[in-house]
């Protein structure tokens, strides 16, 4: 009896003994790669379509994870798109609404909720927007962003880690963002042009200035992925975007598909299925709670993001059928509101202020390494109508703009004010702007605007503090 008991007794000891060891040592999440493009618009990578030129490490990551074909960021502007992919909150409900503005002090980020989860945190290049990355607090961070100093800093800390935790990793290029090199492999004559540009020759020039970046940071992806996968654990969820697309008329900062869809390709060997795609939809804000989701946290339920962790996992293949944006200018260089709903087939975008003038960089600064091609538009709209017409509606948009993405992928046939589409209008219009009430979003102006018809003003003006 005496020796039954003790041999229970030493049971009991084991059974907490291991009981206790498995709760202190936890299953390891994974490690985590977040690579950022800088201006890609989706169109233009070859796994989504793109026939200009070849993307392969881009492809190869396509190849081994899933692919969202409707991926859409919360603005068009560097700043305000980071912010929000860091916050998992729209631009009103985060701060950051205008370029180079950045969010509240009170906001949550993703790297410290990364690190509460048990992550170390690490950003190298423009991941956050230039001066605001110190307020995210990243572990570490390094803010040069050429590929040529990357290789450098983001090899040298994984080669000298010696964190036991593990890692997320935050790698952001600056390419193809503007200025674009002075020499270009991609051939000007052979490619194709996008329908809503100009097919001038200094516009194709440019275009491939452009897609040689493309070409320079799918290279470096593959490099990158060579590292990661040296010094890192094999459990791996390895993401890949753009903070919104490039910097062409009708691209960055526009509401329209090239500008504000992106490539979004997110692998982990055995957890993702391999070579899949998606037509779920999703947004930049969602990625936030999807990587508190799968580093084995709890969402908070006040974000304006949703993990699409069961759409990575093959449970379901729906997200979202709605896709909110927004824009609110780019200081004294884009003095211009817009604000958009989408569903799988329509997009209405609203612009409260089509007496404003819409203008840019590449029209009010024409600069030799990247809008230079917009003085043969200017010379072009002079004597041809569709070149007129081109440059009006670059500078011109209409109070409602809406798009039958079915028909009109490129939407270039504005069917706001068809009697036959009346009702998908109205629906629309009432559903964004009680969207916009409910986000607190005030529709501010931030600066004082250009005027559509007072075309002699519209040059380039000090910078806004």
């Amino acid at each position: 009896m005496k020796r039954s008991r003790v041999l229970l007794f030493l049971w009991s000891c084991g059974f907490v003994f291991a009981t206790a060891a498995y709760a202190v040592e936890p299953r390891r999440q994974p490690d985590i790669v977040v690579y950022l493009a800088d201006d890609l618009s989706a169109a233009d990578v070859s796994s989504y379509g793109g026939t200009n030129i070849m993307t392969p490490a881009i492809d190869q990551l396509a190849e081994e994870g899933m692919s969202f074909d409707r991926a859409f960021v919360a603005s068009p502007s560097c700043a305000v798109s980071r912010a929000a992919l860091l916050t998992g909150l729209m631009p009103a409900r985060n701060g950051a609404e205008e370029n180079h503005s950045y969010p509240r002090e009170d906001v949550p980020r993703l790297p410290k909720v990364l690190g509460e989860l048990g992550y170390e945190t690490a950003a190298f290049g423009k991941v956050a927007h230039l001066r605001s990355a110190v307020d995210y607090h990243f572990d570490t961070f390094d803010l040069k962003s050429d590929i040529s100093d990357l290789r450098g800093t983001v090899r040298k800390f994984l080669e000298n880690r010696t964190d036991d935790r593990p890692l997320a990793l935050f790698v952001g290029v600056s390419d193809p963002h503007v200025p674009w090199p002075s020499e270009s492999t991609v051939d000007p004559q052979s490619m194709t042009m996008p329908p809503q540009l100009l097919d001038t020759p200094r516009t194709r020039v440019q275009r491939s200035r452009y897609l040689q970046e493309v070409k320079n940071l799918d290279a470096y992806l593959a490099e990158l992925r060579e590292l990661t996968d040296k010094h890192m654990s094999d459990d791996k969820l390895f993401v890949l975007s753009s903070d919104h697309g490039a910097q062409f008329p009708f691209g960055k900062w526009t509401l329209y598909d090239e500008g504000i869809r992106v490539p979004l390709i997110v692998s982990r060997p055995g957890k993702i299925q391999a070579g899949s795609r998606t037509d779920a939809m999703v947004s930049w804000v969602d990625v936030f709670p999807t990587l508190i989701d799968i580093g084995g946290g709890d969402v908070p339920d006040d974000l304006d993001g949703r993990s699409f962790a069961p759409v990575l996992r093959g449970e379901t293949d729906l997200h979202r059928d709605r896709i909110f944006t927004t824009h609110s200018g780019d200081r004294m260089m884009n003095v211009y509101l817009s604000r958009s709903v989408r569903t799988n087939r329509y997009k209405l975008i609203w612009n409260p202020h089509p007496e404003f003038a819409f203008t840019t960089h590449i029209d009010l600064l024409l600069r030799e390494t990247s809008g230079d091609y917009f003085k043969e538009w200017m010379t072009a709209a002079k004597t041809d109508s569709h070149a007129a017409d081109v440059l009006a509606h670059h500078h011109g948009r209409p109070e409602y703009e809406l798009f039958d993405l079915e028909q009109d992928p490129h939407e270039l046939n504005n069917l706001a004010g068809h009697a036959e589409l009346a009702s998908v209008e109205q629906a629309l219009a009432t559903e964004l702007k009680q969207w916009i009430r409910d986000q607190g979003d005030g529709l501010t102006v931030f600066h004082e605007p250009l005027m559509l018809d007072a075309p002699e003003t519209w040059v380039a003006r000090p910078k806004a503090k």
